[in-house]
């Protein structure tokens, strides 16, 4: 423990902190003082002791303030965590989809070319036999 000697509404206190904290205890004594010296100017004096407690609930009312926003925050980060989580689950949903979807076209595809082709070979036998069909008829016909 360091001692730092610091003032506040006029007198000098001497304060033990940690070491390395002396800086941030000074910081802290000099925002106390300036919303001490804010209420004495606005409110008059009212005596010490009551203008302390004022200053103390103002501060209190403040971190209670910040308190209650950081919980909404958390709360918000937590939906917007929950809600990133749903959306990545959808999109793997429909990747797995697709990729399915994807691989039934292709199935299909590759069965209509075996048809097409199929077809084709059919379709050059069937004129191949009407051809030699044909000119038989006109062989025997001549």
């Amino acid at each position: 423990m360091v001692n730092v000697n610091v003032n506040f509404n006029g007198r000098d206190y001497l304060l033990a902190c940690e070491e390395g904290q002396e800086e941030d205890l000074q910081k802290l004594t000099e925002e106390l003082g300036s919303k001490f010296d804010k209420l004495k100017k606005d409110l008059g004096n009212l005596g010490e002791g009551k203008l302390l407690l004022i200053t103390a609930i103002q501060v209190i009312d403040e971190l209670y303030t910040l308190k209650t926003s950081l919980k909404k925050l958390k709360d918000h980060s937590s939906d917007f965590e929950k809600k990133f989580k749903e959306i990545k689950n959808l999109s793997i949903s429909y990747k797995k989809d697709r990729d399915k979807e994807v691989n039934e076209l292709k199935n299909k595809l590759e069965e209509l070319k075996k048809t097409v082709e199929e077809n084709q070979n059919n379709y050059s036998e069937v004129l191949s036999k009407a051809s030699e069909t044909i000119n038989s008829f006109i062989t025997k016909a001549v």
